[in-house]
């Protein structure tokens, strides 16, 4: 079983059903034996005139509700004890049958337990009705970000096996009024649904119940987007052509940007970390690039997902893009001397193949800019080459071998890994991105030779969990800013002690200073200075509203 996480400790609303029951259950059975207690210790000194201290009276009260037999102090010569010690005799049969309800038939008894009672209280919520991906996926990325949830699964199995890995998931049909009721939808702020051709029959049922629900759902195609709106959907996400969008926008307009203040130049640049790099498995805070005395970390893409910083010790991986700002020509020089990475800057993608004209590779072709030549590659009529694309034949039909980047976009995964595999032969050089369905396919495609992979369960999953936690969703491209400011705020402070601050989105990549720019942590702002700022959009907006930019 999933171990339990998020442990916020007894608080009533953490609660399920079933271990509010037995609170209340262990409350009463103390309470009971506590009033007997006392009742036998005062009867035996009041009515039989012998006292009995209250270590014995609980013995003899525990004895009594067992039934294991009442010792040297009977038989009671008083009314009032025989009915007090005939109370207790029935209260120990009542607790008997209580006990098997509520403890011993629940642990044994083979019929499926009512996955309602394991629900805690819900307000202020996540409700999903239906998810038709990887669902842990989603309610992993939900839990991290410690947002509560309701999810309604249809598949009574499936809701039943969530539910014992520790999920807040419950048996029923999102179509149902009642159900969604079940989970609290009325107290609900937000509905995820997936539903496919039952989602407007879900939206419709669930803001009857709650006109003021957010709603997110997902789509099949872009051209249902509107229709949903209609019906009071807030925001469709169509995966497929999400991802092939975002791997359009990864090949052809990595982060690039420059600065100059008289002869100074300084600039941001994605590097990414390839395959076969003897950086992986290397923490961030230990990285050449990273640790270079004149350059700055700004942020990183990690699986698809933008950190503003990364954490010193995340890990870096085949599919690690770091974000790095500094000096133009440090940049340069340091990216050549690492193995294993690439400046993007240096590879123009004027030359691309997108394999795979559905969705998603629809959806690359139209975020691709003018200037680039593409072709494309499906099985079906409407592309440039009409075949398999796990053949050599297809793929040097294409010309795979004077194309700077292939786009996989095919809907198999298996076909996927098969495509890469056979374009990376035909292709060392080339530069491959590739779209997977399931996360558990991303390793395999950087053994089957891609340089770059997004999941669509994954990257669905964090996005998703971001706008329901009240983040900003950050796009591939024009997120990163760089500015000049003022820097006499920070007067007397070294950069190392303005950028110790990590959890503000922006850090100080240097000032400059007669005609240079200075990068060194060492180095003390003076009061004269104009130093270079970069972060992510938001917080650079923040940033300028409380310090004067240049």
């Amino acid at each position: 079983m999933r171990e339990l996480r998020n442990v916020r400790g007894l608080h009533p609303r953490d609660l399920t059903g079933r271990q509010r029951l037995l609170v209340v259950y262990v409350i009463g059975l103390i309470s009971v034996v506590f009033v007997f207690t006392l009742l036998y210790s005062w009867g035996m000194a009041t009515f039989e005139n012998r006292p009995r201290t209250l270590l014995h009276s609980l013995n003899k009260v525990v004895e009594t509700l067992t039934t294991t037999g009442y010792g040297a102090d009977s038989p009671w010569q008083s009314p009032e004890m025989t009915v007090l010690v005939i109370t207790m005799q029935i209260s120990g049969i009542v607790i008997g049958f209580i006990t098997l309800r509520v403890l011993v038939i629940p642990l044994y008894e083979r019929s499926p337990l009512n996955l309602d009672d394991r629900l805690s209280i819900k307000n202020d919520h996540v409700v999903v009705a239906e998810y038709r991906r990887d669902t842990e996926v989603l309610l992993d990325e939900l839990e991290e970000l410690d947002v509560d949830y309701v999810l309604v699964e249809s598949d009574r199995e499936e809701a039943k096996q969530l539910s014992d890995d520790g999920y807040q998931a419950i048996h029923g049909d999102p179509e149902d009024g009642d159900d969604l009721e079940r989970a609290s939808i009325e107290k609900a702020s937000t509905l995820i649904t997936d539903a496919g051709d039952r989602t407007a029959s879900v939206v419709l049922t669930a803001l009857e119940a709650n006109e003021d629900l957010r709603v997110i759902s997902f789509t099949a195609s872009v051209r249902r987007k509107a229709a949903f709106a209609e019906i009071g959907v807030d925001r469709s996400v169509a995966p497929h052509a999400l991802i092939g969008r975002r791997l359009a926008e990864k090949a052809t307009t990595p982060v690039t940007v420059d600065s100059d203040l008289d002869d100074t130049s300084v600039a941001i640049r994605e590097v990414l970390v390839r395959r076969g790099s003897s950086l992986h498995g290397v923490q961030i805070a230990d990285s050449p690039l990273v640790a270079h005395p004149n350059l700055t970390l700004v942020a990183g893409w990690f699986d698809g997902e933008l950190r503003v910083p990364p954490s010193p010790t995340d890990r870096l991986t085949p599919n690690t893009v770091l974000v790095i700002a500094g000096p133009e020509h440090t940049l340069d020089e340091a990216a050549k001397e690492v193995s294993g990475v690439r400046n993007p800057r240096d590879s123009s993608h004027d030359r691309i193949v997108v394999a795979g004209l559905g969705e998603g590779g629809t959806a690359a072709v139209e975020t691709l800019p003018e200037h680039v030549s593409v072709t494309t590659i499906d099985q079906s009529g409407g592309a440039d080459v009409v075949g398999d694309v796990t053949e050599p034949g297809t793929l040097e039909a294409a010309d795979i071998g004077h194309a700077s980047a292939l786009i996989v976009t095919v809907d198999d995964d298996a076909t996927a890994l098969l495509a890469v595999a056979m374009a990376r032969s035909l292709a060392s050089d080339i530069e491959i991105l590739t779209r997977v369905t399931e996360t558990e396919k991303t390793a395999q495609a950087f053994r089957a030779g891609t340089d770059y992979v997004l999941s669509v369960q994954q990257l669905c999953a964090r996005l998703v969990a971001a706008e329901v936690h009240g983040e900003r969703v950050m796009d591939p491209v024009g997120q990163i800013r760089l500015v000049r400011a003022d820097a006499s705020a920070f007067s007397g402070e070294t950069l190392q002690d303005v950028r110790r601050e990590t959890d503000r989105g922006w850090t100080v990549v240097g000032v400059a200073r007669d005609g240079g720019v200075r990068t060194d942590e060492e180095t003390v702002i003076e009061s004269d200075d104009e130093m270079f700022v970069a972060g992510s959009d938001e917080a650079i907006q923040q940033f300028e509203q409380t310090v004067d930019t240049a």
